[in-house]
């Protein structure tokens, strides 16, 4: 079993999955955000920062399949979906708090100076909504506890890809 796991770093299938994944969960929160009109607050942001970065880090493995561009793949893999695990949990403390005005987030997304996201697409990374409003569920769960689902199957996906590649010493 471990052998089929650990041969999906070298399939550029497995990469084209994982980039085809993230590009439907960027497709539905634009979905979500300019047909419904569910607007997306400033953790929203960060979360959907944190799916590009998995779709992002795809894409070289996808292209030129070598042990660099798998390094490079799972870095970026590994550190998006972590972060927005984080960041969805962080979320959803922020909507289940107690007493909400302890609980708030920023106003404007606090990219590096060096890419202002929310400056150069705001109709994406721009932030309009409140972090504390549910105003989308789906059997009984947020959108942030969704993506506290999605992220952890990312989390879960790459730590049993890795650890098979490790655990038959390959290269990753």
């Amino acid at each position: 079993m471990f052998d089929k796991l650990s041969l999906l770093a070298a399939d550029k299938r497995a990469w084209g999955l994982l980039f085809g994944s993230a590009l439907c969960f960027e497709v539905a929160a634009l979905y979500f955000q300019h047909v419904m009109d569910l607007q997306p607050c400033i953790m929203c942001i960060y979360q959907r920062t944190a799916v590009f970065g998995i779709m992002c880090a795809a894409i070289p493995a996808l292209i030129f399949n070598n042990l660099i561009t798998r390094l490079i793949g799972f870095l970026g893999w590994g550190i998006s979906a972590i972060w927005g695990l984080l960041i969805a949990i962080e979320h959803v403390d922020i909507q289940t708090a107690v007493n909400p005005f302890f609980a708030t987030c920023e106003f404007v997304p606090n990219f590096p100076t060096w890419a202002p996201l929310h400056e150069w697409l705001p109709n994406i990374f721009g932030a309009t909504g409140d972090c504390g409003t549910i105003d989308w569920s789906f059997f009984d769960l947020s959108m942030p506890q969704w993506m506290i689902v999605i992220f952890s199957i990312y989390t879960a996906v790459f730590g049993v890809i890795l650890l098979s590649r490790v655990l038959l010493q390959r290269t990753v």
